[in-house]
């Protein structure tokens, strides 16, 4: 009988140990899971005046909308009150950085942050070509986390007329843009505006990333007669100069623009605007030198234009599901 009871109390505390066991399992798979990073995608739709929008995927090919394709943030700096070619960067304080181009005819552009990616901060206006007379706009800019630097540095394009006159006659439109930045720790104060990228052509719609050492520039050859209009690459030891010429295209031909790159797996995938198709295309390379067309892979929610992909974890997304934007 003893013996009995014995067994009993073993099986009893085996099937505890299995519960126990099975909870733990169960919790530490959730929290893995929740740890886990998604893509996301920030874009705009038509002229970009109703604001942010947002998708996500788990693969980098298949993309669906958030808040049911609904803006999660409306424009309201600049005299145009526009959110065009949206950037979002996470810093390593947790907070996500957005700079957006906040008008066509803009000597600045649009700044907010927020911890979630549904409730924002105050909307900025940063005024980073007010002390150029003549720019004409600031197109695209895009933010650059530099963790050794342990700064952001902040970039776009804009047209003054008469700086380079080698380009200056050959848009019909009189755009002849070039790269500038500023840098910054926290979004308060900037450096002051310096030139970032020319190589003696029209060149728009920059992004950057950071990759064994190298900083790798995708950039758009704006170059309208003989037409260029596609995505190339220029690559540089230092954060704020010094760039390549840049590469042949990876595009194809031409009509291609707002280039936006993830490595996923060890690849690269740089999705871009085909603005004469109204979609989003993508290549893909293992060596940033031999790209593959897989636009037929990748599906975006109707109307997406000109954005930036990056990660977030799993977590975000769920509560942006549960509770959408306010």
């Amino acid at each position: 009988m003893r013996k009995a009871e014995q067994m009993g109390k073993l099986t009893r505390l085996t099937e505890r140990s299995i519960i126990v066991s099975l909870m733990l399992l169960a919790a530490l798979t959730l929290s893995c899971s929740r740890d886990k990073q998604v893509y996301l995608f920030s874009y705009f739709v038509n002229n970009g005046e109703d604001g942010l929008h947002l998708a996500y995927s788990e693969d980098g090919l298949q993309w669906e909308a958030l808040n049911d394709n609904r803006p999660f943030l409306a424009p309201s700096v600049g005299e145009s009150k526009l959110m065009r070619d949206p950037c979002i960067v996470q810093g390593p304080d947790g907070k996500f950085h957005m700079v957006w181009t906040a008008g066509w005819w803009e000597k600045g552009i649009g700044y907010a942050w927020s911890e979630d990616l549904i409730h924002w901060s105050e909307q900025q206006f940063i005024p980073v070509m007010a002390h150029e007379p003549e720019a004409k706009n600031c197109w695209a800019p895009e933010i650059f986390y530099d963790p050794g630097k342990d700064l952001f540095m902040v970039f776009w394009s804009t047209t003054i007329p008469g700086r380079f006159p080698e380009t200056d006659t050959i848009d019909p439109n009189g755009l002849n843009h070039r790269m500038y930045y500023v840098t910054t720790k926290d979004f308060e104060s900037f450096s002051e505006t310096e030139l970032f990228y020319d190589r003696g052509f029209n060149v728009i719609d920059g992004t950057l990333h950071l990759d064994n050492g190298t900083y790798i520039l995708f950039l758009k050859d704006e170059t309208p007669s003989p037409v260029e209009k596609n995505i190339r690459i220029a690559t540089g030891s230092n954060l704020t100069g010094g760039y390549s010429k840049p590469s042949e295209p990876i595009t194809g031909d031409y009509w291609a623009e707002g280039p936006t790159a993830m490595k996923i797996d060890g690849t690269w995938i740089v999705y871009f605007d085909k603005y004469r198709e109204d979609r989003i295309g993508a290549v893909r390379s293992s060596d940033l030198k031999n790209w593959e067309d897989i636009s037929g892979q990748v599906s975006f929610p109707a109307g997406t234009n000109h954005g930036t992909v990056f990660k977030a974890p799993v977590k975000v997304v769920e509560r942006i599901k549960s509770t959408g934007s306010p």
